[in-house]
């Protein structure tokens, strides 16, 4: 009786392993990137439909660019916001960050709203996984 493989063997398992790995791993590769991106993109909408449009219904208006989506945490005006929600409007509120832990950044235009992401690099700007993510992007 034969125990174990021979070296033959063991080389053509590792040869078809090798093969499947070149196939598979460059369709695995940008991926993750491309969830993340969604991922920010769906956060986004959901802080749109949600809590923002709670916050307006509750007060009349969306927070200013200079309260921000922290006006959505903690009420920054009382007299301004008397309707404010007592609990606040995200889940023990903690602002939401993006994909990459980078908190959003939120602006006001007269009622035109738009949140951004600043992608991998949290910096402005940039290309492919570093590129900002705008809500009105998003589809």
């Amino acid at each position: 009786m034969r125990k174990g493989f021979s070296l033959i063997e063991l080389m053509i398992v590792i040869v078809i392993l090798g093969l499947l790995a070149a196939m598979v791993v460059p369709n695995l590769t940008g991926k993750g990137a491309e969830a993340k991106k969604k991922l920010t993109c769906v956060q986004m909408k959901s802080i749109y439909n949600g809590p923002l449009d709670m916050f307006k219904v509750d007060n009349g208006m969306y927070p200013s660019t200079e309260e921000g989506l922290a006006a959505l945490a903690h009420n920054p005006d009382a007299e301004k916001y008397p309707n404010y929600s007592q609990s606040g409007y995200f889940k023990d509120n903690k602002l939401p960050k993006d994909s990459w832990g980078h908190d959003f950044i939120y602006m006001n235009d007269d009622g035109n709203i738009e949140i951004v992401s600043l992608g991998a690099d949290g910096k402005e700007g940039g290309s492919g996984e570093a590129a900002d993510i705008k809500l009105s992007d998003c589809k």
